[in-house]
Formats: structure tokens, C-alpha cells, sequence
């Protein structure tokens, strides 16, 4: 259509919009017009005058008003319905009164039915919009004693041009929600990739750091009066140190290798640097790989508490796998009820929660505290890794 934008605004609804001016367009067949325009021209129609105005008034309507849902100009819904009544009642009335003349008056309907099939956003308005236009063309056609079959074939083509209007422009617009829909899960994804981001960081990093200050105090202690240890503690906290700095590289490539087994090792090391005795009990088989994962993450943060809030001398660390799912336990002899719930819980917690389990903090049997995680067997999802 001449005038028409070869690029929609720049939003995410902009190809939809081109959709629905490319059904405008394609709604707007001029040759339709052509025998009207032809009688004026001709001098068959009388005022010559106010046909002509009426006619091309008509055309400039239909083009402002499927110009304004597609561009999503900002019209008032009333101003929109109020100009959809005026150009009904022009095409009514210019059908009206000339289609008992020269043929192609009635066509015009075909137009009032495509504009409201355009701009009524409700499909049961569109419907009866559309519904109303081809019986308006059979009022006006029997009102003239138009012939049966231009009655008939007009009408046709109104409701086949509206309806066929209608499936397009609705179809339009659920893509456009799709699209809006889709740009929000993805916004949405971004924060939980963030969010996971974070809590993995803050697992690993708090994990380490803890680990390397209880290596460092132990340096301190020993540096007066056995050298050769301390050295061999300050080696050991360079261990650490290429090791934590090996996993953030692995979390920043998203390839890591959290098992159970592997941060049980790291906390009997933990524990031991720090002066806390371990006892271990785990089951002969292996976990399931819901809970491998998820235990691995409870492991390290409750022995990262352990070391730091709770003082304890003595700290069990107990996995239970039978039927009904898999328990860790971690029970310290610390000063209990030191443990607040921060972002480690918390994430825990929510890592647990991912993997069907849950995540209990009570009053240890040696006054300390116990950390219990438990998942179920069949649980649905897994913590993310």
C-alpha cells in the first residue's frame, strides 16, 4: 500500500504491527472501488460533487482508522469506536443512496466489515461488527431491488473479508502477547541464572576462605615454634587457595564436579586443620544423584558453620540412605543456636527445595547444633548445580 512504513517503531511488537498494515492492505482492494469512482466520473451519479467528496472521504477514513491499531497510536478507545461509527455511517449512507444506480455501492460494507474487524479488539464485537455489516448489505441491497445475486455475492464477500480480517489481526495479537511473554520468561530466567550465580559463589568462596583463615591462625600459632609445620600449613593453604581459585573457573564455565564424596574428603581436612574431631558414618552404597549433588552444597556450608560460630571440639557427620530417601546430619558439640539464618541457609534451603527435600536446624544431642537435610526417594527436580 503506497504510504505504508517499511519499519515498524522499534519494540518487540514492531513485525506484528507490519502483520496487521499487511492485512490492512490486502483488506483495501482498490479495484473494488473502481466502479463507483467510474459511475462519478462518468456523470451518472447525481450530486457529482458530494459523491465524489463522500467516496474519497470514505477511502481516507478506512486508511486513518486500520492505520491506528496497527501503528498503536495513542487514540483514546472512544475517539477510535466514535470514528469507527462515523465511517459505518458513511458507508451506509453512500450505499444507501446510490445503490440502486451503478453497480459496486454495496461493496462498500466490505470495507465498514474489515475496518471494525481491525480495530475492535474483542472478538465477539468484531463478529457482530462483521455480522452487521452483511446485513446491512442485504437491507440496503432488497431496499433498491439490487439483483439477487449482487446481493448475495456482496454480502459473501463482506462476512469471508471481515471474518478472514479478524482470524488475522487476533492471530496478530497472539503472537504479540507471545512475544511479550517469552521476553519475560527470558528476563525472569536471567535473574534465577543470576540468583543461582550468586549462591554458588557464595558456597564456594565461603566455604574456602573460612577453610584458609583456620589455616592461617593455625600458621600463626605454629610459626614461634615449629617452622617446619607452619610451612607445611602455609603450603597447604596455597593448595587451597589453586583449588578454589580451579572451582570458581569451573562455576564461571558452568562444568563442576560437586560430589558428595569429593567435599566429604574436603571436610574431614577442614575440620581436622581446625582442631575439630570427625566422626563419619555414610552408607556402603552410593546416593542417589538428586541427593549426591544436593549434599555436597549441605556438607560444605554446615562445616563452614561448624568452623566459624560454633566452637565445637567434636562434630558427627552421618548419611542415611534407605527407602523412603536419603539424611545428612551434621551434629556439632558447639554453642548451639549460634547459626543465623543467612544466604548460606537460605540457600540451601532453596537447593533442597529445588530437589524435593528439606533442610532442619535444631538443638544438638551435645548442645551444639544439628543440621539435618532430607530428600525423599522419587523426588522430583534436582538442585541446581
Amino acid at each position: 500500500m503506497p504510504g505504508a512504513p517499511s519499519a515498524a517503531p522499534a519494540t518487540g511488537r514492531g513485525p506484528n504491527r507490519r502483520g496487521l498494515l499487511l492485512v490492512a492492505s490486502h483488506t483495501l482492494w482498490f479495484w473494488l472501488l473502481l466502479p463507483p469512482a467510474t459511475a462519478i466520473a462518468h456523470g451518472q451519479v447525481r450530486p457529482t460533487a458530494v459523491a465524489a467528496t463522500g467516496l474519497g472521504t470514505f477511502a481516507l477514513l478506512y486508511l486513518a482508522l486500520v492505520a491506528v491499531p496497527v501503528a498503536d497510536l495513542a487514540v483514546p478507545p472512544l475517539l477510535s469506536h466514535l470514528g469507527l461509527v462515523v465511517f459505518a455511517a458513511l458507508g451506509v449512507g453512500l450505499a444507501g443512496a446510490y445503490a440502486g444506480g451503478p453497480e459496486g455501492w454495496l461493496i462498500l460494507l466490505t470495507y465498514v466489515a474489515t475496518a471494525g474487524a481491525v480495530g475492535l479488539v474483542q472478538p465477539i464485537r468484531g463478529f457482530a461488527w462483521v455480522g452487521g455489516s452483511a446485513a446491512a448489505v442485504l437491507v440496503i441491497g432488497a431496499a433498491h431491488r439490487v439483483p439477487a445475486g449482487d446481493i448475495t455475492g456482496s454480502a459473501l464477500i463482506t462476512v469471508l473479508a471481515g471474518t478472514l480480517t479478524l482470524a488475522f489481526a487476533r492471530t496478530a495479537r497472539l503472537v504479540e502477547e507471545l512475544r511479550s511473554t517469552q521476553q519475560e520468561l527470558a528476563r525472569r530466567a536471567v535473574e534465577q541464572e543470576r540468583l543461582r550465580f550468586a549462591r554458588d559463589l557464595h558456597d564456594l568462596l565461603g566455604h574456602t576462605l573460612s577453610l584458609v583463615v583456620v589455616k592461617a591462625e593455625v600458621v600463626r600459632r605454629l610459626a614461634p615454634t615449629d617452622p617446619g609445620r607452619a610451612a607445611a600449613e602455609a603450603a597447604d593453604i596455597e593448595r587451597i587457595g589453586r583449588t578454589a581459585l580451579t572451582e570458581v573457573r569451573e562455576a564461571v564455565t558452568g562444568y563442576r564436579d560437586h560430589s558428595f564424596g569429593r567435599e566429604l574428603d574436603g571436610a574431614r581436612t577442614a575440620l581436622a586443620g581446625g582442631g575439630v574431631t570427625v566422626t563419619v558414618r555414610q552408607p556402603g552404597r552410593p546416593l542417589p544423584v538428586e541427593a549426591d549433588d544436593a549434599f555436597g552444597w549441605v556438607l560444605r556450608e554446615g562445616v563452614t558453620n561448624v568452623l566459624r560460630h560454633s566452637r565445637a571440639s567434636r562434630c558427627a557427620i552421618e548419611v542415611c540412605t534407605d527407602a523412603d530417601g536419603s539424611v545428612l546430619t551434621i551434629d556439632d558439640d558447639g554453642v548451639g543456636g549460634r547459626i543465623a539464618p543467612g544466604n548460606g541457609l537460605r540457600g540451601l534451603t532453596e537447593r533442597l527445595a529445588r530437589a524435593g527435600g528439606e533442610l532442619d536446624v535444631t538443638a544438638g544431642r551435645g548442645g551444639g547444633t544439628r543440621l539435618t537435610a532430607r530428600i525423599p526417594t522419587g523426588a522430583n527436580g534436582s538442585a541446581p548445580g
